[in-house]
């Protein structure tokens, strides 16, 4: 999953002291890691893409054609998930040109550096979004 290999890829941001909150050095960090990540992403896609395209191969054992459906289709559900994680990072991206990366949507408030290394498409505090997931339960009963 990208969230591993974000751990991975950059090691978390330290402020320096006294360093200000969203400074230019803290955004070029955050971009840099949604870039790399996005990317990355992107390459995935198409490579299966032409993985998809090169093995599209018709099975006469009816267990062999399902097999290949069932991976297709997982496969599928995978591209999918990223495609849309793609589209949360062009919006935090979008949000750092604006200004408003690391704010929360809801509250305004900081949505903190820690939060943002473990997830840097967030864009509630974690006090706003545990609220949001406490009111998503209540409804789902």
């Amino acid at each position: 999953m990208p969230d591993d290999t974000l751990q991975k890829q950059f090691p978390p941001y330290v402020p320096e002291k006294g360093e200000e909150y969203m400074s230019e050095k803290q955004l070029a960090h955050f971009r840099s890691m949604l870039e790399s990540v996005k990317r990355e992403l992107a390459g995935d896609i198409e490579r299966t893409v032409h993985t998809m395209q090169d093995e599209a191969t018709a099975f006469a054992d009816p267990n062999d054609r399902a097999s290949q459906e069932s991976d297709i289709a997982l496969e599928l559900r995978n591209r999918d998930r990223e495609r849309k994680l793609i589209k949360k990072i062009d919006e935090a991206i979008g949000r750092i040109n604006a200004g408003e990366y690391g704010y929360c949507d809801s509250c305004g408030v900081e949505i903190g550096l820690k939060r943002l290394e473990a997830r840097p498409t967030a864009t509630l505090c974690i006090d706003c979004k545990t609220l949001e997931e406490m009111r998503e339960r209540q409804v789902a009963k």
